[in-house]
């Protein structure tokens, strides 16, 4: 049976670890892995499909960790959320050397490098085609990068939530420890809070509840995987209503 070259998605917001960018090691940027995101994310704009991305900061700076070493939590935070701006400029220079139209807009205000978050704006953004990167979280201490992507997600009309990780979806524990662990194609909302699943920290996972966004936890370092998703293919998890 031939396979469709259809997107089944139209608008989508993909969610990156900071992790991610800092290739094998998690931490710093790698280059290398840089260029292969934005490879993959190239190949879904071919598709015609409308792509935000939010970055965590993870490989530069978590302010959560900073905390528990005398920092103070609000400052951590604020450090954690200029990571993100500094792993979105990355990303985009990789894309537009690939020839793919992008824009960064941050939740803080630094004019000099990106601009300010404006819905509207990053709408107009989409319906030409670009990339839009979202840095800063939401602007605000004590909120992660996941429910910035929750919250713009629903801001922005994406219709699913593509959450990178590392591993081909949502376990009932951890499979690194345990070989009979059994993986979920899809699971409801309300399971996955039951079974403390950890899709994502439990703020974000509220927003994508209460407005029913759905999120696809899929395994990002696996070649064309993000482009297998948008086009509909079993892979990953699917957590919905």
């Amino acid at each position: 049976m031939k396979k469709s070259n259809k997107p089944r998605y139209r608008r989508i917001l993909l969610k990156l670890s900071g992790e991610a960018m800092g290739g094998p090691t998690g931490v710093g940027i790698s280059p290398e892995a840089v260029h292969d995101m934005a490879r993959q994310i190239g190949e879904v704009r071919e598709l015609g499909v409308e792509v935000v991305v939010v970055i965590g900061g993870g490989n530069i700076f978590r302010g959560l960790a900073g905390s528990e070493r005398g920092i103070e939590r609000a400052t951590g935070d604020y450090m954690g959320m200029l990571a993100t701006v500094i792993n979105s400029l990355a990303l985009q220079d990789a894309l537009e050397k690939l020839g793919v139209a992008t824009r960064v807009q941050t939740a803080i205000t630094m004019a000099q490098v990106a601009e300010t978050f404006i819905r509207r704006r990053a709408v107009r953004h989409l319906e030409k085609g670009r990339v839009v990167i979202f840095g800063g979280g939401t602007g605000n201490p004590y909120f992660s990068t996941d429910t910035a992507a929750a919250l713009r997600a629903n801001e922005i009309g994406a219709e699913v939530i593509l959450k990178a990780t590392k591993v081909d979806g949502i376990y009932d524990c951890d499979p690194k420890t345990n070989p009979n662990a059994k993986r979920y194609s899809q699971i409801t909302y309300s399971d996955a809070l039951q079974q403390r699943l950890k899709v994502m920290d439990s703020t974000a996972f509220s927003l994508c509840m209460d407005n029913k966004m759905p999120i696809v936890v899929f395994d990002f370092f696996r070649p064309h995987n993000l482009r297998r998703v948008v086009l509909g293919e079993k892979v990953g998890t699917v957590v919905t209503s």
